[in-house]
């Protein structure tokens, strides 16, 4: 079998086709090298080709595939083929048609790759017109160009595997995966799956006059890509290669039981669902015990990056039976972000609900990351007087210096976007909304008896800033305004980044260990260095400092008795106290900074003023107490 990797221009398929023939060990025939020199001089002058400029190329093109193919030879040729008709010229006379590899991507993307190519005859303001002539081939693999032509070359190598070995079976024309609910994020990871080769079966629930057709409709709107839509339920399980696997992308709650209701009856054993939403990871331990009844694998996915990490690759952590994980972990590996190394951010993080429960603790301390970010804002901006653009030139600073995060990243855009000459953020009301995963994460470390101040203080923070009305009329009532911090804002800038700094050491600090807590609770095992890894990239936490803590998080000493955060946090302590105070004497409410300040605080104090509350408690109902002259097995009380 010989090869055809086609797109417009811009989409790589000389790279990929070169790549490609080294990896299989072909003859590469690049197109673009055949063109006559009048063709090459119209392209240059911006002046699209005819059919008939094109005539002579393609037939010569035929001729050395047919030259080839007498000799015995494989080659992989890279070309346009905009056209059916130009593609059946190329396969005039050959015993075995051409493998068709068909490369595309959005025209946003295509012009920003040939704005960054240089020494090639076809310009830019071509595109358009190969756009317009393009035929996009039915019967090809199709590949999506936002991944690096590295990951395009291994799904292809990946796809001839497959077809290679599944070529006598039965479920030849059958999709490799299925995904329920054609939402923001279930659109997006199908486009991911089908980008990478992979056939993908997507299935919406129909309701008259509200949701009607929509499957059916993202389809159409992509029929590049090899997507099998269903408004059918039973249709849509056949459609599956067995064993079936089968990713819920819907609202937490009763959908995802209302599913399971709808389609366990459908399945067979070994099939495999996952529910890739926010579920209660209660929820999860309860619906992998159910199915496991049923002899079905449920895993409970937690997916992080938002709608471009689904589209380009998530954050992936799949909990549940190992068993059922080893029959989708290819999938889930290959649809990852990729960390430094090149590894997949997706890995196996436990049996039941842990999946769950780590995307729940990320969520958290999500939270808190967003609310401190907003905290150094207000400072800024309102006590230390920085403009926006000085706001944003500090912040950038940040970011080149150790602190680089994904939400510091977009926090800098923010600041940069106007609209109507003004700054879009001051137009944007400061009343904050969540989906309850914040929340959530408190209420799980209550159960386990952990302290997630600055996460539980985020929460709160969220909840207070809703209640705007209240708080406009208490504004003037009471007519506080916010104060200038008194001294050089330059310097206080700097025990802001510092204080900034420490906060984010304590809240990753705080909810690693809420997880060690319940691995140790729920016997799940969690490796929280390689929880660390997978969320160095494709999440919205991903940042510097996730990347250190894969590496300090391979001991088994707590984050913050870790001798290199010790050092740190001795560095960082006095600027994190000195921001804290000048902040609230300047009318600045701190909640995460204050928090995870009082945290850590009480952490690193070894006689706290408990002892009084166990005497109080004593005194008032008899709860008893240890005493610290006493074996701590014993417990007193006395008559006070």
């Amino acid at each position: 079998m010989s090869y055809l990797v086609m797109g417009v221009s811009g989409s790589g398929k000389s790279t990929v086709g070169m790549l490609l023939a080294q990896q299989l060990q072909l003859h590469f025939i690049d197109a673009d090298d055949y063109h006559p020199p009048t063709s090459v001089q119209k392209m240059s002058a911006g002046i699209p080709l005819t059919d008939e400029d094109r005539q002579d190329w393609l037939q010569r093109l035929n001729q050395l595939l047919q030259e080839a193919e007498n000799l015995g030879q494989e080659v992989v040729m890279a070309c346009s083929a905009l056209k059916e008709s130009y593609r059946n010229t190329l396969n005039t006379g050959l015993k075995n048609q051409l493998k068709i590899i068909y490369l595309h991507g959005e025209e946003e993307v295509l012009e920003q790759r040939l704005g960054n190519r240089s020494g090639h005859f076809m310009p830019k303001i071509l595109l358009t017109s190969q756009l317009q002539t393009l035929e996009v081939p039915k019967d090809a693999l199709h590949l999506n160009v936002v991944h690096t032509p590295q990951q395009l070359v291994q799904q292809i190598i990946l796809n001839l595997i497959s077809m290679n070995t599944t070529s006598s079976s039965s479920d030849t024309q059958k999709a490799a995966f299925g995904i329920i609910g054609m939402g923001v994020m279930g659109k997006s990871l199908a486009l991911n799956l089908s980008g990478k080769g992979i056939s993908v079966a997507v299935y919406n629930r129909t309701v008259p006059g509200v949701e009607e057709q929509v499957a059916e409709r993202f389809a159409e709107e992509n029929a590049e890509q090899p997507l099998l839509p269903f408004s059918d339920a039973e249709a849509f399980v056949q459609a599956l290669e067995k064993p079936r696997r089968i990713l819920f992308m819907v609202k937490a709650g009763a959908a995802v039981d209302a599913l399971l209701q709808q389609f366990q009856p459908l399945l067979e054993a070994e099939d495999v669902i996952l529910d890739g939403g926010n579920s209660h990871y209660h929820d999860t331990q309860r619906r992998v015990q159910e199915m496991q009844a049923l002899h079905l694998h449920f895993l409970g996915v937690g997916i992080s990056g938002g709608e471009e990490g689904a589209l380009k690759g998530p954050s992936l952590m799949p909990g549940g039976p190992k068993e059922g994980y080893t029959q989708v972990s290819e999938i889930l590996e290959q649809i990852a972000a990729k960390d430094k190394d090149g590894l997949p951010c997706c890995a196996y993080v436990g049996p039941a609900g842990a999946g769950h429960f780590v995307k729940m603790v990320h969520n958290g301390i999500e939270y808190a990351e967003m609310q401190a970010l907003a905290e150094v804002y207000q400072l800024l901006r309102f006590h230390l007087n920085f403009s926006p653009e000085t706001i944003v030139e500090e912040l950038q600073s940040w970011q080149e210096s150790g602190l680089g995060s994904y939400l510091l990243e977009i926090t800098i855009d923010i600041l940069k976007k106007q609209e109507a000459g003004g700054l879009l953020l001051d137009k944007i009301l400061d009343a904050a909304e969540q989906k309850g995963t914040g929340g959530w994460s408190t209420t799980a470390a209550l159960e386990l008896g952990a302290s997630v101040d600055p996460i539980a203080a985020a929460v709160m923070a969220r909840y207070l800033s809703a209640q705007k009305k209240q708080r406009e009329k208490a504004a003037a009532l009471v007519e506080i305004e916010p104060m200038q911090i008194e001294g050089v804002p330059l310097l206080h800038a700097q025990q802001l980044k510092k204080g900034y700094e420490a906060v984010r050491v304590v809240n990753h600090a705080i909810g690693f260990e809420l997880m060690r807590q319940a691995s140790e609770q729920y016997e799940w095992g969690l490796n929280l260095s390689e929880i660390a890894r997978i969320w160095t990239n494709g999440c919205i936490i991903r940042s510097q400092l996730m990347e250190r803590l894969v590496g300090i998080l391979k001991t088994e000493v707590p984050l913050l008795q870790h001798d290199e955060v010790v050092s740190q946090m001795k560095e960082l302590l006095n600027s994190w106290k000195e921001i804290v105070a000048s902040g609230l004497k300047a009318n600045a409410a701190l909640p995460v900074f204050s928090a995870g300040l009082n945290y850590y605080l009480g952490y690193v104090t070894a006689q706290s003023p408990a002892n009084l509350i166990q005497a109080q408690r004593d005194y008032f109902g008899a709860h008893t107490f240890r005493r610290v002259d006493q074996p701590l097995d014993k417990y007193f009380h006395v008559e006070w």
